[in-house]
C-alpha cells in the first residue's frame, strides 16, 4: 500500500463529508499525547473538523478545514503516530505504519453511523448520553426511569462514560468479528462491567463472553440477578479468586479495576499467561514495595512517610508498566478518574505487541531490570 493511496481514500471520505470520527493513536516515541481524535463539527455554517487531544489533565481543541487536516495527519502519521484508524459510512478503515516505511491499509465493515454533526462548544457527548434512559444504568441506580442522572451519581456516570471512551479506544485491537471473550479480575458492584457489556453488544452490536469474578458471593449472586434481570447474555458472574479462573478458550480482554495490592500483580500475571490481546487495570491500595524499599532509595523523599507511601506507589506501577513491555505488550500509563475505592487514578493500557526483535526484547527487559536496581528492589510479586 503505497502513502498515496490511503490518503486519496481518507480525503475523499472528507471531501464527501462521509467520515463519522478519526484517530491517531499508537505514538512512535514516549509522548505526553498518547492519542488524537478527530470529529466534524459545524461552525458557523461550515464544516469543521475538531483536532483534540488530552495532555495530563487538561483537553486541548483546535478547528480546522479539510486541507488542514489532511496536512496535519500527514505531518503526522508515521513520524508521530504508528496507527490512524478512521470511521466512514462505507467501512472502518486501519492504516498502521510498518517498518521500512510500508503502510499497511486494511477496511471493515462500518460500526459506527453517521452521527449528527453537532455545532461548536455544544455540551459534550457522552457514549452513554444523558437524559436517553439507559437499562442497567437505571438499574444500578445511577439514572432515574426518564434518563436523567441522580446527582449523588453524576461523578459515577462522568467515570463510567470515561472507562467506556478508553475500551472504545481499544477496539481496534480486539477481534473483528465472531465473539469477544472477557474476563473482569475483583469486578465487585460491576457498574464497569454493566457499561462494558453495554458499549460491546448495545452499541457495537458484538456477540461477548464477559466473567465477572470476585470473592465475595453476596456481590456475585446480587450482580447475576441484576445481569439475570436485564437480560444481559453472555455476561455472567462467579465467585472465585483469580488463581481459580482457568479459561476453556481465548481471553481477548483481561480487565482489574481495584484488586487491591498484589492482587493486580496476580491479575496481570494471569492476564498476560493467557496472551490476552488487551489488559485495563487501574491498581487499588498498594503495600509491597512500601514496606519493602531499602532506607537508601532516595533517603531524602523515602524519610517522610506521606511522601514514601505515594512515592512507592508510583515506582510500583512504573514497574508494572516496565513489567508489561518486557512481556510483550506496548503499555500507556495515563489518567483515569478516581475510583470510589481508592484515590489512585492511574489506568494502564497494555495492547498485545507483534513479535519483536531479540535486540528490542533484550533491551526492554534491561530497562525493566535497571529500574529494578535503580530502586534497590530485589524481590518482586511479578517475577516470582
Amino acid at each position: 500500500m503505497t502513502a498515496s493511496a490511503w490518503n486519496e481514500i481518507l480525503a475523499r471520505h472528507l471531501h464527501e463529508r462521509q467520515l463519522v470520527q478519526l484517530v491517531l493513536s499508537r505514538p512512535v516515541q514516549l509522548s505526553a499525547v498518547p492519542k488524537v481524535t478527530v470529529r466534524p463539527v459545524d461552525l458557523g455554517g461550515e464544516r469543521r473538523y475538531q483536532w483534540a487531544f488530552r495532555r495530563g489533565p487538561q483537553e486541548f481543541h483546535e478547528n480546522l478545514s479539510t486541507d488542514e487536516l489532511l496536512e496535519r495527519i500527514a505531518a503526522q502519521f508515521g513520524l508521530k503516530f504508528a496507527d490512524l484508524h478512521w470511521f466512514a459510512a462505507d467501512g472502518d478503515y486501519t492504516a498502521r505504519q510498518k517498518p521500512g516505511g510500508r503502510v499497511q491499509l486494511r477496511r471493515k465493515p462500518p460500526t459506527k453511523a453517521a452521527l449528527p454533526v453537532v455545532a461548536h462548544n455544544q455540551p459534550r457527548q457522552h457514549i452513554v448520553p444523558e437524559g436517553v434512559p439507559c437499562p442497567f444504568l437505571i438499574e444500578i441506580g445511577v439514572m432515574s426511569a426518564d434518563g436523567r442522572v441522580k446527582p449523588t451519581m453524576s461523578h459515577k456516570f462522568r467515570q463510567i462514560n470515561r472507562y467506556l471512551e478508553f475500551v472504545e479506544d481499544i477496539l481496534p485491537e480486539l477481534p473483528s468479528a465472531g465473539t469477544i471473550h472477557v474476563v473482569d479480575f475483583g469486578c465487585g458492584k460491576s457498574y464497569l462491567t454493566f457499561a462494558l457489556h453495554h458499549l460491546l453488544t448495545v452499541v457495537h452490536a458484538r456477540d461477548v463472553r464477559i466473567v465477572g469474578l470476585d470473592l465475595k458471593g453476596d456481590v456475585v449472586a446480587h450482580c447475576q440477578q441484576i445481569a439475570d434481570r436485564l437480560g444481559c447474555r453472555g455476561l455472567s458472574f462467579r465467585e472465585g479468586d483469580i488463581a481459580t479462573c482457568v479459561p476453556t478458550g481465548p481471553v481477548h480482554l483481561a480487565v482489574s479495576l481495584h484488586a487491591c495490592d498484589t492482587a493486580t500483580d496476580d491479575a496481570l500475571a494471569a492476564a498476560i499467561g493467557w496472551s490476552c490481546d488487551v489488559i485495563l487495570a487501574v491498581p487499588c491500595c498498594q503495600h509491597e514495595l512500601m514496606h519493602t524499599l531499602p532506607s537508601t532509595t532516595l533517603p531524602g523523599l523515602t524519610g517522610y512517610g506521606l511522601l514514601k507511601e505515594r512515592f512507592a506507589a508510583l515506582a510500583t506501577d512504573a514497574l508494572r508498566a516496565r513489567y508489561l513491555e518486557c512481556s510483550g505488550y506496548r503499555t500507556q500509563v495515563v489518567e483515569f478518574i478516581d475510583l470510589e475505592h481508592t484515590p489512585k487514578n492511574v489506568l494502564l493500557r497494555a495492547v498485545k505487541r507483534p513479535a519483536s526483535s531479540a535486540e528490542d526484547d533484550q533491551r526492554r527487559r534491561e530497562e525493566y531490570e535497571t529500574l529494578k536496581h535503580d530502586l534497590g528492589v530485589t524481590a518482586w510479586h511479578l517475577d516470582k
